[in-house]
């Protein structure tokens, strides 16, 4: 009996040892909170910087008013900036130095989409949006956003000229720089619209550049007027072109003989619309437009979608046009004379 009991006594002091011996499972550790998304910048935090052509001329001028409505309505540090002269190399440091203060949007009218691809690629490399204007062959930009289809509004021109010159004769066209994307498309629309519909027309020299300064413009209708005594009509692109060469007309005593086309403001082309010496403009609201480039902006940033007919909720941008990839067509543009530009006072 004494044997069973010690049995029983070295068993359970066995069983004893060899759970003392066993590792304890260590207490469940807490978990620590589940991270919470980074919160979106506040507008107030966001800059939105619009680098356009040349700064100080009523187009770039206009266009401001644009961005500053942009920015008063959302909160966002919107402003335009530009170089003194038209100039795609002095657009480059502008950006170059934006790039280096960290604006999170870029909005970009170029001189020479070409020229601006390397900086505008940096800036994307950055995380930078970048958005362009007149510049539908640019390559490196998330969107570009142009107020119509170009050439067609070009031939929009063109029917204007048509009807002035009674659809005969010899015009000449002008284009703020041969590397400008729309300034060549607007040229390029209203030639192909003359060689279908006015066969009577001819085109003489080459496209003459102006570098968006009315000077030029004056100066080299002038020599035109001297080369070809017979012409009788002129198409302008950049803003100030017409306000050079109607002023050459008038000048020459011309306005009854010589039509003026073009791309401009009712601003720009002043009292030369109502005298005769400019006979019709086309254009688009540089204001409306420069909002429209940083709501795009804005959308693109905030991961909204963008394509085949976006509503920016802008007159004009309410219904977008996709074509190609990433180019993006409103449906703006303005044509008046003399008796109707009084209806657009910028």
């Amino acid at each position: 009996m004494k044997r069973v009991q010690f049995v029983v006594v070295l068993l359970l002091l066995t069983a004893l040892v060899a759970a003392c011996a066993a590792p304890v499972a260590p207490a469940p550790a807490a978990q620590a909170p589940a991270a919470e998304a980074p919160a979106a910048a506040a507008p107030s935090d966001l800059t939105f910087t619009t680098v356009v052509k040349i700064a100080g001329i009523n187009w770039f001028n206009r266009m401001e008013e644009g961005v500053k409505k942009f920015g008063a309505e959302t909160g966002i540090n919107a402003s335009l900036v530009g170089p003194a002269q038209a100039d795609a190399a002095q657009q480059i440091p502008i950006i170059e130095d934006l790039i280096a203060q960290g604006v999170d949007a870029l909005c970009v009218i170029p001189m020479d989409p070409t020229q601006l691809d390397p900086v505008l690629k940096k800036a994307m490399d950055a995380g930078i949006v970048v958005i362009t204007h007149e510049a539908s062959n640019q390559i490196n930009m998330h969107w570009d956003i142009e107020a119509f289809d170009n050439k067609a509004f070009g031939a929009g021109l063109m029917d204007r000229l048509a009807a002035a010159m009674g659809e005969e004769g010899e015009y000449a066209v002008f284009v703020g720089s041969l590397g400008s994307k729309t300034h060549n498309e607007w040229v390029d629309g209203g030639i192909e619209r003359q060689l279908e519909a006015y066969p009577n027309m001819k085109m003489v020299g080459d496209k003459n550049e102006s570098f968006d300064d009315a000077e030029i413009a004056y100066q080299k209708a002038k020599e035109i007027l001297a080369a070809y005594p017979n012409i009788k009509g002129f198409q302008g692109s950049a803003s100030t072109d017409v306000a050079g060469i109607g002023r050459a007309v008038e000048e020459a005593g011309l306005q009854d003989e010589v039509s003026v086309v073009g791309t401009s403001l009712p601003s720009i082309a002043g009292d030369l619309l109502t005298t005769g010496a400019i006979d019709a403009i086309g254009f688009w609201d540089p204001a409306v437009a420069g909002e429209a480039c940083n709501k795009l902006a804005l959308m693109q940033l905030n991961g909204e979608p963008i394509g085949e007919g976006t509503d920016l909720g802008i007159p004009g941008y309410d219904n977008l046009k996709l074509v190609g990839e990433n180019v993006l067509y409103g449906n703006a543009p303005v044509y008046v004379d003399g008796t109707t530009a009084g209806d657009y006072p910028f």
